[in-house]
């Protein structure tokens, strides 16, 4: 197995809310792993989690990853909508919809990059639980770039009791630096 470069620390959430979820998020991480363009570095635990925006679909199964990586945010998307679409996900019909896998990238090192591709750091993260409970779970003190808060911070001043997370009692065990 090739040597990954991990020049640039990229945090990733995952969730799904269709089918084997948690099998979904799985087979999601190891496809960016196997890809070989990245190195798994951590993993949050995997939570539980309400629909937030549109409620009227089942609940969600959600995780943080770091990852290292060489590729360029641009390049990275990419990889993730061919993960995405591999693992079956089509078109969204619904904003914030029902959805086989997600894969967003939250935070790529401390960079600001506002494309109409593409958002960095990830637009409604500061809003959102399901983000910041993982995100934390790998590493609390982060600064967000935009904002000047650690997550931690972000998430205890969070104001929204509709935002339901919790952890799943069996957490999968995942290799760090190789495949879940």
């Amino acid at each position: 197995m090739a040597v990954v470069k991990t020049d640039h620390a990229v945090y990733i959430s995952v969730g799904s809310n269709l089918g084997g979820k948690l099998d979904n998020c799985l087979k999601g991480i190891a496809g960016l792993v196997e890809s070989g363009q990245a190195l798994l570095l951590k993993t949050s635990r995997f939570y539980r989690t309400s629909p937030v925006d549109y409620a009227d679909q089942d609940w969600f199964v959600n995780a943080a990853v770091k990852i290292g990586t060489t590729l360029k945010p641009s390049d990275l998307l990419d990889e993730l909508i061919a993960i995405q679409q591999a693992m079956g996900r089509k078109a969204d019909t619904i904003r914030f919809g029902p959805r086989v896998l997600d894969l967003d990238i939250l935070l790529y090192d401390d960079r600001v990059i506002r494309t109409p591709r593409l958002e960095i750091p990830h637009p409604r993260m500061h809003k959102r639980a399901f983000v910041l409970r993982p995100i934390c779970d790998i590493d609390p003190t982060i600064i967000h770039p935009v904002l000047g808060q650690s997550l931690a911070d972000l998430l205890s001043r969070l104001d929204d009791d509709e935002q339901r997370v919790i952890a799943l009692e069996n957490q999968p065990i995942l290799l760090q630096g190789g495949i879940p």
